[in-house]
């Protein structure tokens, strides 16, 4: 069996500072190629048990192999991870001990050419993480709006020529239907018509991708379900790779810990509110020189962790 998925960044850290409780409960909500299960798995004991989440049959399948010998304490669930509660209700639990995400698209999605996740090979538009839902890149790009499109690449692709990329897309299909990625790509290439070190391509796949998959609002609504599942002293790690997803976990943490959401001109508290959690990395844990080295995509990983309280 090939193992074609990506190797697991930040691994280490994240099974030092998540598995806190080698008889604990424990849920990695992104599945993937098993890399960080099978390290939770081998560190946990016999007593210990993991409940893992993807909405994507192949990372399941391939999974489920990888970790059969693991079978009497891993329990794998095809959902999304907003759905997290109904998860933990099937597998029959109320609180666990430590959550992981590790955020994105994985290797094995950007280099199958059938996905259509990926500016480098030619295929059908699709970029569904879960096959069976109905929306994919092609009608994002043959049926928003101008303004959709440039409201879609602007905030999710963080791209200065969403406007230009959005009238050049709607321009090309009115004459015929935008059906493949190099078609996509020829598109975005003659409208922003600059050289860069980045593929002119990155950023607008990249917000096509998250508004297909509703990753940023499926992220913000998922950490608060986590953390009301965790025991005290749980700790919630989240791995993102963009600054987007960066932001909304480090603003989400913040608001967790907060101990009063009175407003400003009030010169005392009267909300009572009391913190969440505890943020346990005040800084984002990053990779080290080595492991960029061997797998060039950690380089823009951070690892952030909270702690219930």
């Amino acid at each position: 069996m090939q193992n074609n998925y990506h190797l697991p960044v930040l691994y280490n850290e994240v099974l030092d500072n998540i598995v806190q409780n080698k008889s604990g409960i424990y849920v990695d909500c992104t599945l993937g190629g098993g890399g960080h299960s099978e390290g939770i798995l081998k560190t946990l004991n016999s007593d210990g048990t993991l409940i893992a989440i993807d909405q994507d049959d192949d990372a399941i399948n391939f999974a489920k192999e990888r970790l059969k010998k693991y079978s009497e304490n891993l329990k794998v669930f095809k959902e999304n991870f907003v759905n997290l509660d109904i998860v933990l209700y099937m597998a029959g639990f109320d609180k666990v001990d430590g959550i992981l995400m590790d955020i994105g698209v994985s290797s094995k999605q950007l280099d199958n050419a059938e996905r259509g996740f990926s500016y480098r090979f030619d295929a059908k538009l699709d970029m569904r993480m879960d096959q069976t839902q109905s929306l994919s890149a092609y009608e994002v790009v043959n049926e928003y709006s101008e303004e959709e499109l440039t409201k879609i690449i602007f905030l999710y692709g963080e791209d200065r020529f969403a406007k230009k990329i959005a009238h050049e897309i709607v321009k090309r299909r009115t004459l015929k239907k935008i059906e493949t990625t190099f078609e996509l790509v020829e598109a975005i290439v003659a409208a922003k018509k600059v050289k860069s070190l980045k593929h002119p391509a990155k950023q607008t796949f990249q917000a096509i991708r998250i508004e297909v998959n509703r990753e940023l609002e499926i992220l913000e609504k998922t950490i608060d379900k986590a953390v009301d599942f965790l025991n005290v002293k749980g700790r919630l790690g989240i791995i993102t790779f963009h600054s987007l997803e960066d932001r909304i976990v480090k603003n989400k943490f913040r608001e967790l810990e907060r101990s009063c959401v009175c407003p400003s001109d009030i010169p005392i508290c009267i909300c009572n509110t009391k913190p969440k959690v505890k943020i346990i990395t005040k800084k984002p844990i990053i990779p080290n020189t080595n492991e960029v080295n061997v797998n060039n995509r950690a380089h823009s990983s951070k690892l952030r962790i909270i702690e219930r309280v």
